[in-house]
């Protein structure tokens, strides 16, 4: 059967295909001995050899699914050239490789989701998939009316406008406020640089719920397998069938 060369090293648990194009490109990924660095490229995935970094990939591992409820102070990386504290720091010695479904940055916290199963990740991080992400956010002073307003219609971030967010406010002090607002996109830091383009600076950041999930009672720094059912319901929500 034909597929595509990222598809199969997302099938076989290795990256999920965004981050196996970007192996392609970087000269990583052989298809019967020969370097591929064409994103598209196609193989016959029952009869040619592939392999990243000189090792044979072997058939599909048993998927695994988890949830961390990642502290601040952690990269969501494998390791981390300066030394900092990865999520690595935090799960168990698995015998299959899993990878972060999007992203948290360095100082925010909560629910980050972990897979080998790379399509589910590349489908649940797509824009057209709408994944609807909560998260609980401190700010420096009080957003007013007309700026809640704007940031929920949508601002102007590197030339292109963000797509409408629910916004509730929370809870207010003389120094900070607190609020819930609800995206679907991913883009980098995006809720830290929505608030900052509308003069409040962030000082917390929590990821509360992904899509239908919820840390619930899951602790600062501790992880679990998510349930059948858990897994069902993100499959079915990007149009995936479970085995």
């Amino acid at each position: 059967m034909m597929v595509r060369l990222n598809k199969f090293l997302a099938q076989a648990g290795i990256a999920s295909r965004r981050e196996a194009d970007r192996l392609i490109t970087q000269g990583r990924v052989a298809v019967n001995g020969e370097v591929i660095l064409t994103l598209g490229h196609k193989i016959d995935a029952g009869k040619d050899r592939v392999e990243v970094d000189g090792k044979k990939i072997k058939k599909k591992e048993i998927n695994l699914y988890l949830m961390l409820n990642k502290p601040p102070g952690y990269l969501v990386s494998v390791k981390d050239p300066l030394g900092r504290p990865t999520i690595k720091d935090l799960l168990p010695s698995l015998k299959s490789r899993v990878f972060p479904v999007g992203r948290l940055d360095y100082e925010s916290e909560g629910l980050l989701l972990l897979t080998n199963h790379g399509e589910l990740a590349f489908r649940l991080t797509h824009p057209r998939f709408q994944i609807k992400k909560v998260y609980q956010v401190k700010v420096k002073g009080e957003p007013d009316s007309s700026k809640l307003s704007r940031l929920k219609k949508g601002i102007i971030l590197d030339g292109k406008k963000t797509a409408p967010a629910k916004i509730r406010l929370l809870a207010v002090s003389s120094r900070e406020s607190c609020l819930r607002i609800e995206i679907h996109e991913g883009r980098k830091r995006e809720v830290r640089r929505m608030f900052e383009a509308v003069g409040h600076q962030v000082r917390e950041l929590r990821r509360m719920r992904f899509d239908g999930l919820s840390l619930g009672k899951l602790k600062r720094g501790r992880w679990r397998y998510l349930t059948a059912r858990e897994i069902e319901m993100l499959m079915r929500c990007v149009g995936l069938k479970t085995a």
